[in-house]
């Protein structure tokens, strides 16, 4: 997906529901890392979550990428799995 924003084309990732036990993913061009999580348990594992995904980010050698991750109560192989699929789709848009 593209979005523009002035002159500038931003792409755009975009993975998952926001059904129970599910997160949506998206991915946006950055010039640094930046990692949000809004979660319905942000309090016991907002931490985690966030740690999880730069360490993917890092598995795959990605720094410079925006992620906001909205979880309803993933499972980390859920997390895993939309933000590579995320990613994939942002790549496809270039």
């Amino acid at each position: 997906m593209h979005v523009l924003s002035g002159d500038l084309v931003l792409k755009i990732g975009i993975a998952g529901t926001l059904e129970s036990n599910d997160c949506i993913i998206t991915v946006t061009e950055s010039s640094n890392l930046i990692v949000e999580v809004k979660s319905v348990v942000y309090d016991f594992f907002g931490e985690h979550i966030e740690n999880y995904i730069k360490t993917i980010l890092k598995e795959l050698k990605i720094n410079k990428i925006k992620v906001i991750c909205e979880d309803k109560g993933a499972l980390d192989y859920t997390i895993k799995a939309r933000l590579i699929t995320a990613i994939k789709r942002m790549e496809e848009n270039k």
